[in-house]
């Protein structure tokens, strides 16, 4: 099991997603929970074609943390 960091931002229409180590590997939907199921769904399929094509599946590396500063 491999653990991908996603970024998920809320647009005027819905919400978008990426993954930092899966360039391409994008989702938008009109939900948090819509565009994190379509997310791994999307980098499922990212990687079953980087392994088809013989590519290397990359290892995760990337965190996120927040910061907290006085408002």
């Amino acid at each position: 099991m491999k653990t991908y960091l996603i970024v998920i931002e809320e647009t005027e229409t819905g919400f978008s997603a990426y993954s930092p180590e899966l360039p391409g590997c994008v989702s938008t939907r009109g939900t948090r929970p819509e565009v994190e199921t379509n997310m791994r769904e999307a980098i499922a399929f990212h990687l079953d074609g980087l392994r088809e094509e013989g590519e290397p599946v990359p290892e995760p590396h990337t965190y996120s943390a927040y910061v907290e500063l006085p408002a």
